[in-house]
Formats: structure tokens, C-alpha cells, sequence
């Protein structure tokens, strides 16, 4: 039986609902596929700081080091700034873990009503540069309170960064349709794009199965909403793959299904996986919470631990349920978390038994000559 030692957060909103949810199924996935999943938790987040004046402990970072991979529900609170909530937590796991890559799937699922009228199906992987780029640490305000106030904030590129994140896209586009699309701004943002660019492009030339088209991301988005069929792998940097996958999540029905992982792709340090959703205090516990996201994010971290029948069975599962119309509210189901998630896990032993059943079937005798 193989042992991953599992760091839970719940954190905030909604995310204290989805998490156990999502374990739930996950416990049963393990169950049937001889994994053991120990699953430790951390009670972090704004009640925390609440209480502390931190999202986490000192330490906090060294506990979460002796695991294999991190599942996070949802960091955000009302009564947090979100510069507190997201700095005190998400972000220094992102980076003194070096997980540099944040990947976040897209893709059309049944039972999930897209607002756009074509129904061509929509299957995208954003691959997001998560340690860099826009979201540094380095500026800083002056002059607070005086009309001359004023901020400062930097946008740092390098070409370890870039290139790393291009390296992972191509190489996930040469596993799939070989295209490769670039989010870019360079004809507005003078220095740090066009560098941007010149990396991707010299990476992507290592890749000779992959065709790399560089596109503005403003025509990008535009583009997402008219035709997102015809995208494969997208690659962007830190803040404009943030906004681009949120965009494309929303273009296949629902932000609540789009699952995320936070990866370092080397297994120096642990992942982390959580859904892209948010807290969602408006309608955190009121029981209309879609777990699809964190369940699919737990799919997703089977996948990096080495169980990838665990991942598509557990990813089976939530889309069969979706396919018979037992989704929340937000998919236009019916269903309550807890009654979307029973329905999972009869979906978890209904493909279990046709497997079983499959297996167990004699071989067809071969045909007479």
C-alpha cells in the first residue's frame, strides 16, 4: 500500500465545506486503489488571525514540509485584507516552495451549461508562472496621506522564471496538439514582455513538434470568448494567467468546477492543489457550495503522486455525476454539497463494480479461421 502524508487546509468561506467533501471521495478512491492517504489539518486561515494576527504560525511553512502535498480549500475573509490573507499564507507557500508552476485545466463538462451558443467542446491547459512576474515584493509606498502620494510596484521577469514555465507548456503541448499560445502585452509594456517573448520563443524552439503563436492578451481574452475550442495549451505570466484561466473557467459554465494545481515539478518540495473559486463568504455555509473544483484539484494530486487510475477514476466519477443532472445550484442542478457528493461517491462504487465486472470477464475465444 502506498503512503502519502497529505497537509489540509481548509482556510476560509466555502472551503470549509468543500475539503472535507472532497476527502470524503478521495478516502474512497484510496480505499479502492490500496492507497493510504494520512490526511493531517491545520486549522489556518482568517480565523487564525483572528485569534493570532497571522493566517499561520511561525513554523507554519517547516510543518508543511514534511508532507507530500498540500490540499487547500479556500484563503480569503470580509474581515481580512486580502493583502493579509493571501501574503500570510498562499503566496509564501507558493514560493519558498518553489512551486513555480500553476496549472489550471479548462475544459467543457456534461451537465454544465456553458453561456456561449456553440457547443464545440473546450479542453485547455493555462500553464500560469507562479513565483514571479507581477506579483513581486518589490516597491513600496511614500508620501502616505499627501496629495503627491505614491505607489510603486515592480514587475520582475527572469529568464530562469519564464523559461521554466515555457519548458513545462511545451512540453505539455508536445503530449498533446502541439499548439502553444503566449499571453503577451508587448506592444503597451516596453521592457519586460518583449523579454517575455524572446524567452518563450527561444525555449519553444526546443520543442520542434510545437508551434508557438504569440498573441496580445487583450485580443487573447477577446479571443477565449469567441472561440476558446481552438486553444491547447496557453502559457501567461503570473497575473495574466491568473485573470485568463479565471476567464476561461467561466466561458465552460461555472468557476466553481476549475480545479488548480501548485506545482514544483522536480518533487524537491511539496504541491499544492486547491480549487480556483475563492472563499465565497456570501455563500459559505448555506450548504450550495460546487465541490467539483476541490475534488477535481484532489484528482489532480493523485495524478502528481503517481496514481493516475486513482485521478481518472475519481475524475470519472464527479463528470458522471454532472452528466446525470445532479449538480449544485450554481450548474443549474439541484443538489446540495452534501447531496452532489453523495452522488459522487455512488458514482465512485457504480465504476468500480463495471471494472470489477470487466476484469473478472473471460476472454472472447478466437475467431475460427
Amino acid at each position: 500500500m502506498r503512503n502519502h502524508k497529505i497537509a489540509v487546509i481548509a482556510g476560509d468561506g466555502i472551503g470549509q465545506e468543500v475539503v472535507p467533501a472532497a476527502i470524503e471521495c478521495l478516502e474512497r478512491i484510496a480505499l479502492i486503489h490500496s492507497l493510504n492517504l494520512e490526511f493531517t489539518y491545520f486549522g489556518w486561515g482568517s480565523d487564525y488571525y483572528g485569534r493570532h494576527g497571522r493566517m499561520m504560525p511561525v513554523d507554519g511553512l517547516e510543518q508543511l514540509a514534511q508532507h507530500d502535498a498540500i490540499f487547500l480549500g479556500a484563503v480569503g475573509s470580509p474581515a481580512v485584507p486580502d493583502a493579509e490573507s493571501l501574503w500570510g499564507l498562499l503566496i509564501p507557500i507558493r514560493r519558498e516552495f518553489q512551486q513555480y508552476i500553476n496549472l489550471r485545466p479548462v475544459k467543457t463538462l456534461d451537465g454544465v451549461k456553458s453561456p456561449l451558443a456553440n457547443k464545440e467542446p473546450i479542453d485547455i491547459l493555462i500553464v500560469r508562472e507562479n513565483n514571479e512576474g507581477e506579483y513581486s515584493e518589490v516597491g513600496g509606498r511614500a508620501y502616505r496621506g499627501l496629495p503627491h502620494e505614491t505607489a510603486v510596484q515592480e514587475t520582475i521577469f527572469t529568464r530562469l522564471g519564464v523559461s521554466r514555465a515555457a519548458h513545462y507548456a511545451a512540453s505539455l503541448a508536445s503530449s498533446r496538439k502541439g499548439h502553444l499560445t503566449s499571453a503577451t502585452k508587448s506592444n503597451g509594456i516596453i521592457h519586460t514582455m518583449p523579454f517575455w517573448d524572446e524567452v518563450v520563443e527561444e525555449t519553444t524552439r526546443l520543442y520542434p513538434d510545437v508551434t508557438l503563436t504569440s498573441e496580445l492578451v487583450d485580443a487573447l481574452a477577446a479571443h477565449l470568448v469567441l472561440k476558446p475550442w481552438t486553444f491547447d495549451v496557453i502559457v501567461a505570466s503570473n497575473l495574466l494567467g491568473d485573470i485568463l484561466s479565471d476567464l476561461g473557467s467561466s466561458v465552460t459554465g461555472s468557476i466553481g468546477v476549475a480545479p488548480s494545481a501548485n506545482l514544483n515539478p522536480e518533487g524537491d518540495f511539496p504541491s499544492l492543489f486547491e480549487p480556483v473559486h475563492g472563499s465565497a463568504p456570501d455563500i459559505a455555509g448555506k450548504g450550495l457550495a460546487n465541490p467539483v473544483g476541490q475534488m477535481w484539484s484532489g484528482a489532480m494530486m493523485l495524478q502528481h503522486l503517481g496514481h493516475p487510475e486513482a485521478a481518472e477514476h475519481l475524475q470519472m466519477a464527479f463528470e458522471s455525476a454532472l452528466r446525470e443532472g445532479l449538480g449544485t445550484r450554481d450548474v443549474g442542478g439541484p443538489s446540495s454539497t452534501s447531496e452532489f457528493t453523495a452522488a459522487v461517491l455512488a458514482a465512485i462504487d457504480v465504476i468500480d463494480e463495471i471494472a470489477a465486472t470487466t476484469a473478472s470477464r473471460p476472454a472472447a475465444a478466437p475467431a475460427s479461421s
